[in-house]
């Protein structure tokens, strides 16, 4: 009854379809009532019934093909997300840019976790549309790709945003740093130049860096990049260029800046050959202090180490201990007198020791008692 009461609705009384489809669509064979409104042109039902019978492709198909009647922006974003189809993802991207691009951004804030962020990027950049979708890709910049940081570079670059160019290159680094240096190296404000300089910093081009700083008359930038170089020739070329273009000042300031890398003859030649000996003496002053500290930390060890030797005692030779002595000799019982060797004047032989010539009484010569003989005593 309710089936057939929709499709009567359908035929003859159309505005009161979709109230009765809101009511009663679990009780209507939805099939039969989809084919009815297909046929009375009833958009909007028809979108209602497919999202009622899961058919979610479906329902985002008609209302794009039916923007007037059946478009909804909440019901569309609702829907878009449950499709099967991931081609309906960017058939939805360009119905927005056609119909209302205005809403763009929400719809890909959307869809955000199911695109594939390389080809939409390309796909606004083909319709030279990346402006448009500004927030989309700052929203998705976090994920640090590739194309997205370039595209977005680009974009601040167009926008001559440099400050936001700035924060984009130092907190996402996965673009190409050469080519946007080099693209930014002709650029006509000389913030992005300087900006072009920082990333030749950042890929150790020290001379590039340097080169473009002095070009756009960047002092300061020039002095830290020729001291991050830790290059003794980088440093000591942009002195004499502060010389080449008459600023003494700068050539003070770059003596501090640079002072490790720098060789005092050096910039006592420069100096002396320039007559600014007056902008030079505080450096050359604090190189021959530190000169001076160093020779006296020296002669301070040389003078240690000399009172450490001279404080050592001399190693006495000690009479070894008898716990600590060798077998064999033990001095007393039992120990023979070196060969040749005669106790001294009134002294007569210690117990068990044998008298002069090493035999003992009643001994034979080759060490056996007397009376024994090779098999037994006699």
């Amino acid at each position: 009854m309710f089936t057939e009461l929709a499709i009567l609705y359908s035929k003859y009384k159309t505005s009161k379809m979709r109230e009765h489809l809101e009511l009663f669509w679990s009780r209507v064979n939805i099939p039969k009532v989809l084919r009815a409104a297909e046929q009375a042109h009833l958009w909007s039902e028809l979108v209602f019934l497919y999202d009622k019978y899961e058919e979610y492709d479906n329902a985002i198909t008609t209302m794009m093909q039916h923007p007037v009647d059946a478009w909804r922006e909440a019901q569309f974003k609702d829907i878009i997300t449950k499709v099967a189809n991931i081609e309906l993802y960017y058939k939805a991207l360009s119905f927005y840019l056609e119909i209302k691009p205005m809403l763009l951004n929400d719809l890909l804030l959307v869809l955000v976790p199911r695109l594939d962020h390389n080809r939409t990027i390309s796909y606004f950049t083909k319709r030279n549309h990346l402006h448009l979708v500004k927030p989309y890709m700052r929203a998705v910049q976090s994920l640090n790709s590739k194309a997205i940081n370039e595209a977005l570079n680009q974009v601040l670059i167009e926008e001559e945003d440099y400050q936001s160019l700035r924060a984009s290159i130092d907190a996402y680094d996965n673009f190409d740093n050469i080519n946007l240096a080099q693209q930014l190296e002709r650029h006509e404000l000389i913030e992005f130049r300087r900006i072009s300089a920082y990333l030749y910093r950042g890929n150790n081009r020290w001379q590039q860096a340097t080169d473009l700083c002095k070009r756009d008359h960047l002092y300061k930038d020039a002095m830290q990049y020729a001291s991050d170089s830790r290059n003794t020739e980088i440093a000591e070329a942009l002195l004499a260029w502060f010389l080449e273009i008459n600023r003494h000042d700068c050539f003070a300031a770059c003596l501090y800046a640079c002072y490790d890398l720098l060789r005092p003859d050096v910039i006592l030649e420069l100096a002396w050959r320039n007559n600014i000996m007056d902008f030079a003496m505080p450096f050359l002053v604090q190189v021959i202090r530190e000169y001076i500290g160093r020779v006296e930390r020296l002669e301070t060890k040389g003078e240690e180490a000399e009172n450490e030797k001279q404080e050592q005692p001399m190693m006495m030779n000690e009479p070894q201990l008898m716990l600590t002595a060798g077998p064999g000799i033990i001095p007393g019982a039992g120990m023979m007198p070196a060969a040749g060797m005669m106790p001294a004047a009134g002294m007569m032989p210690a117990a068990g020791m044998a008298p002069m010539g090493g035999m003992q009484p009643n001994m034979m010569p080759g060490g056996a008692p007397a009376g024994f003989q090779q098999g037994g005593y006699m």
